[in-house]
């Protein structure tokens, strides 16, 4: 059985797309009715699943980069906050990859293996106790996220409130203020960003070109057991 929840986190936290819009709905449905997320947090998902269906589309790709992509302090890709570039993370990647092939998941998209929606997509056909011990490793990195969002007064914040919800356990304290006292990238200072960013991505998983499934497809597919990897298209 999939997670609905963790497959509908997963989309909503992924570049937008005119198809993804139409989807939003049904996501926002299925997460306002997960009990396992308090109410206030619940409807704040609702109100972000209603923003990204219903808002202009070139905006929302432009604030979706300057948030995500344009500020490091804020990547998605969860082992750039632990790992930086240090040789750790190479390994730390390649034993993620293990996991997932481990649990019959094979990503097939231009994302790294650590990329937060793709790691959704995987708990999303775990079990939950599974899953919740995954996502506790990584509470300090899901409350730095959502504190972060929040002082920006973006509605994604939302998003990590949830999953530390999910996650059923506080962040080590003294990891989260070791996080929060970094400074926050400027995502305007193109020169800064240029230097962070000089070094090429390494692309893990198969070849992108070799076909994506649809939005609609992984909605059709929440309830089956077969997971479908997550692609996002920019």
């Amino acid at each position: 059985m999939i997670d609905r929840t963790f497959k509908a986190l997963s989309l909503i936290l992924s570049y937008p797309s005119a198809e993804l819009q139409e989807a939003m709905p049904d996501i926002g449905a299925v997460l306002g009715a997960d009990p396992r997320i308090d109410a206030p947090t619940r409807a704040a998902l609702q109100g972000l699943a209603g923003t990204l269906g219903q808002g202009d589309l070139y905006d929302l790709q432009e604030s979706y980069v300057m948030l995500f992509d344009r500020s490091r302090t804020l990547s998605l890709n969860l082992f750039e906050h632990v790992h930086g570039e240090s040789r750790d993370r190479g390994g730390a990647m390649v034993s993620l990859i293990e996991t997932y092939r481990e649990g019959g998941f094979e990503p097939a998209t231009t994302e790294l293996p650590d990329h937060l929606p793709v790691l959704l997509e995987f708990l999303a056909t775990r079990p939950f106790a599974e899953a919740q011990e995954i996502l506790a490793d990584a509470a300090h990195i899901l409350d730095t996220l959502a504190t972060r969002l929040a002082r920006r007064e973006s509605g994604y914040a939302c998003v990590f409130q949830a999953l530390s919800r999910l996650a059923g356990t506080r962040a080590d304290a003294e990891a989260l203020a070791g996080m929060l006292a970094q400074p926050d990238d400027d995502p305007t200072d193109l020169a800064a960003l240029d230097a962070v960013w000089e070094e090429t991505e390494v692309t893990f998983g198969p070849d992108p070109n070799a076909g994506c499934p649809q939005v609609r497809d992984m909605l059709a597919a929440m309830d089956k057991p077969t997971p479908k990897p997550l692609n996002r298209s920019a």
